[in-house]
């Protein structure tokens, strides 16, 4: 990259890079997760640039900044048994992880950051990030593995660290370890055989939570009204017809709810479940009003006056951040990630959790929920030190990268 661009902008070439890799096989996690990341880089550092390569059919629908793009790798996605199959493509999955790995590996040849940070997979899908970490090691750039705050419960994580062999990778290519959340809350690399000495070396860094600053509102006539309402949403909405149904029949078996609702469905609902849900709504009148999906979804909720939610990583950060009473429905299918999330940030005051085993599941139980919002305390009221101190941590971290390199990783 010769910098002609930003030259004929008036601008130098970014001086520093750095290249973020999402695999992004379903769902908005990973991708917003690294978009987040790399918006505060920029913004903390005039002269470095950032680039994600992500695998998430939507990636085009959400705005960068300035000095952030996206190259956007052939999708693939999970099948009902459990399998992987290319999305579009058509081809045998096997030549679809080939493609993504040489996408992959091109990007980082032309590129050439000095940063590498790895959401999640250390080997990236299917070992596609092999050659990249390969050639990152080899002229001396930084690796760096990010991983939410929970992974799975333990007994299946350690099953599925062995099958993949992250620990493998990690001990031949990574220098740190980013954990993007709270010890409190989960320490979720525990018994998978991290040598104790990463912790002393300061190699392994809860960061806290990725702090999200919501946009302001451009468009004349999307704002919500003034009335006080509850945001009810589901992230990417592939797993959240549930959710969905439980509000519905909440508003729809107790007319006494009064406090109007915004649902957002998310991108990757089923069109037959939208349309079922579309036409329920309607017969709700002004307290239901529905959205397909938003790619600046902080701006609602920064107005709402509690959230209904599934307990997604990102959808617990932008809680956190905006300081809303929340109750989470947790999913526990294919992970039991976001309740062990939902249960730890309960016990410590955070946030309600709604699970149907132990609280159950008929409609009068959302509805209490929901008008429970309106005496429930917002989580600063039981924050906890560096809770919300992600960004300002990991961009730290990269600073110390870039001004005062840290020793070469050895095994």
């Amino acid at each position: 990259m010769d910098g002609s661009s930003a030259l004929a902008n008036g601008r130098a070439p970014a001086a520093r890079r750095v290249l973020l890799y999402s695999h992004d096989t379903f769902g908005l996690g990973h991708l917003r997760r690294s978009r987040t990341i790399a918006q505060a880089l920029v913004a903390d550092d005039p002269d470095l640039s950032a680039l994600i390569v992500t695998g998430s059919p939507i990636a085009g629908r959400f705005d960068f900044a300035d000095r952030v793009d996206h190259v956007r790798l052939p999708g693939v996605v999970k099948l009902a048994d459990g399998e992987y199959a290319s999305h579009n493509l058509g081809i045998p999955l096997q030549e679809t992880v080939r493609l993504r790995s040489e996408i992959i590996s091109a990007t980082d040849h032309a590129f050439h950051p000095d940063l590498l940070i790895v959401d999640k997979e250390a080997w990236g899908f299917r070992n596609e990030l092999g050659p990249t970490l390969e050639a990152a090691r080899a002229r001396g750039a930084r690796i760096v593995l990010g991983i939410r705050d929970v992974l799975d419960e333990p007994e299946a994580l350690r099953a599925e660290w062995q099958r993949k062999g992250h620990m493998e990778a990690i001990r031949r290519y990574y220098d740190e370890i980013w954990i993007y959340g709270l010890p409190e809350i989960c320490r979720p690399l525990e018994g998978l055989g991290l040598p104790a000495r990463w912790e002393e070396e300061d190699r392994l860094v809860y960061t806290g939570y990725l702090r999200r600053e919501p946009p302001d509102w451009p468009e004349i006539g999307t704002r919500p009204s003034d009335k006080p309402y509850i945001l009810v949403t589901t992230g990417g909405g592939g797993d959240g017809t549930y959710l969905v149904d439980w509000v519905l029949k909440a508003y729809e078996q107790d007319a006494g709810l009064d406090i109007p609702a915004v649902l957002v469905y998310g991108p990757f609902m089923a069109p037959d479940s939208r349309s079922a849900f579309d036409r329920r709504a309607a017969k709700l009148g002004n307290r239901i009003r529905v959205l397909s999906f938003d790619s600046r979804l902080e701006r609602w909720l920064a107005e709402a006056h509690g959230v209904v939610a599934m307990g997604g990583y990102n959808t617990f950060c932008e809680i956190l951040t905006l300081d809303k009473p929340a109750v989470i429905m947790p999913r526990v299918n294919p992970r039991e990630e976001q309740l062990i999330r939902a249960t730890a940030a309960e016990k410590l005051g955070l946030v309600r959790m709604l699970y149907g085993p132990r609280d159950g599941e008929g409609p009068e139980v959302m509805a209490a929920a929901i008008r429970g919002l309106r005496d429930q305390s917002p989580p600063a009221a039981r924050a906890l030190p560096g809770m919300l101190d992600g960004l300002d941590i990991v961009t730290r971290r990269v600073r110390l990268h870039h001004d005062q390199p840290l020793e070469s990783n050895t095994p």
